[in-house]
């Protein structure tokens, strides 16, 4: 049992660890990021961390998951998806809203 904080490492000797959730250690809805480093027993680290990203849904409103390829060759069509989105509550996504957000400059 382990109760996560914001960029505060928790390292552990076994391979499988519990985010524990109380009352007092909430995680939001939306998007959160776990990143992994492991070292070998002769003291050398992963060069480069593995991280993904969990999804704490609502449990009325729908959670929208868009997926796409991180990168396109210039001038090509790509796909956006939105198949994995869900309704945690029971629902069913029945429509999908894309928008594309001007980029920062």
């Amino acid at each position: 049992m382990a109760e996560f904080k914001p960029n505060t490492p928790i390292t552990s000797d076994n391979p499988i660890i519990e985010v524990t959730i109380t009352a007092a250690n909430q995680l939001s809805v939306g998007r959160h990021t776990f990143r992994l480093d492991v070292e070998d027993d002769s003291g050398n680290r992963s060069l480069k961390p593995d991280e993904l990203v969990v999804i704490v849904a609502d449990k009325e409103a729908p959670t929208a998951v868009l997926m796409a390829p991180q990168s396109v060759p210039f001038g090509k069509s790509f796909i956006l998806s939105g198949e994995k989105s869900f309704d945690a509550g029971g629902g069913s996504v029945v429509k999908w809203i894309f928008t594309l957000v001007e980029p920062l400059r």
